[in-house]
């Protein structure tokens, strides 16, 4: 078979799977982007997630994690729902956080386009990521065509915004390449700039991750610095203010993918169920979601530093 007729079979298939979109770069070392992650990482805005230190080669270098690497198979999948919390004084949560957590539903799609191709082509080999490894998902996202990375430093995608989860499929097997899109569509807005309250975007499309809410709320496990008091408004996990303001999320496309809709046990909590959780009903309601992995104690904290404001 043709790299051509591959190529398109593949994309197909993602888009069969649920995918909303599937682009292919060709697998190469990222120069660019390892320079940026060196001078992010020597700025120490990584804050306390010392992971990211590790392990720099694979995150921009992809035949270190699967050998004779050549394609990286990159789909979005919006999670964009018109399912939101009901009660607008409650904590709120990303909208990313609101359903089944994306790692299990994303990587068993991408599992299931492995076999596929391995079906075309037996001698494939090759691994699936999605966000748990030491991959650049939104730098392959813009070099397979299907978005620019905006002031926020998130993926936009012209067709669905920025509400979007990220696979790669990593194999090695030479595909027909996309572009990378040769605009920046930002222009000159700044509205996520502007927006951010603790002042983490900065210039140049970087993201101070220690100054970020999403940051503080989930990935910090210390103390929140007394400096944030009274800016995270009534973000309690996650943040998607850089998101609700970009012109770009006005008319995206809601999901399609049913395992990805928001849980009714979340989005119908009220102000008061979440001041009045317990462990175990902390555990019954999140257990399947992203917010496990703030933990209990985490919430709690979170809960307590936007209670006092």
């Amino acid at each position: 078979m043709d790299i051509r007729a591959l190529s398109r079979k593949i994309k197909e298939k993602a888009h069969e799977l649920g995918f909303d979109a599937c682009g292919i770069a060709r697998a190469c070392y990222l120069h660019d982007d390892a320079v940026r992650l060196q001078q992010w990482l020597m700025k120490g805005m990584h804050g306390s997630m010392h992971y990211m230190e590790k392990h720099q080669e694979k995150r921009v270098d992809p035949t270190k994690l699967v050998e004779g690497a050549r394609s990286v198979i990159v789909v979005i999948a919006s999670y964009l729902s018109e399912e939101t919390q009901q009660d607008d004084q409650a904590p709120k949560i990303s909208k990313y956080a609101l359903g089944r957590d994306y790692h299990f539903v994303i990587k068993r799609k991408l599992k299931s386009l492995f076999s596929y191709i391995k079906e075309l082509i037996p001698e494939t080999e090759g691994r699936p990521f999605v966000d748990s490894a030491p991959v650049l998902e939104r730098a392959w996202a813009f070099a397979a065509g299907l978005g620019w990375i905006g002031k926020n430093s998130n993926l936009i995608s012209p067709g669905y915004g920025s509400f979007v989860f990220i696979g790669t499929l990593i194999i090695n097997q030479e595909l027909q390449y996309d572009s990378p899109l040769s605009t920046d569509l930002c222009g000159r807005c700044t509205r996520c700039v502007d927006a951010c309250p603790t002042g983490a975007i900065l210039a140049g499309k970087v993201v101070d991750g220690s100054k970020c809410i999403s940051y503080h709320t989930i990935e910090n496990k210390g103390k929140i610095p007394l400096q944030y008091k009274g800016r995270f408004g009534n973000w309690v996990f996650g943040c998607d203010i850089c998101q609700d303001v970009c012109p770009w999320n006005r008319k995206a496309p809601y999901s399609t993918m049913e395992e990805l809709k928001p849980e009714k046990k979340i989005t119908e909590m009220r102000k008061e169920n979440f001041f009045h959780l317990d462990e175990e009903k902390y555990k019954e309601i999140f257990k399947n979601t992203p917010v496990k992995r703030a933990k209990y104690s985490g919430l709690m904290r979170n809960l307590k530093f936007i209670q006092d404001d």
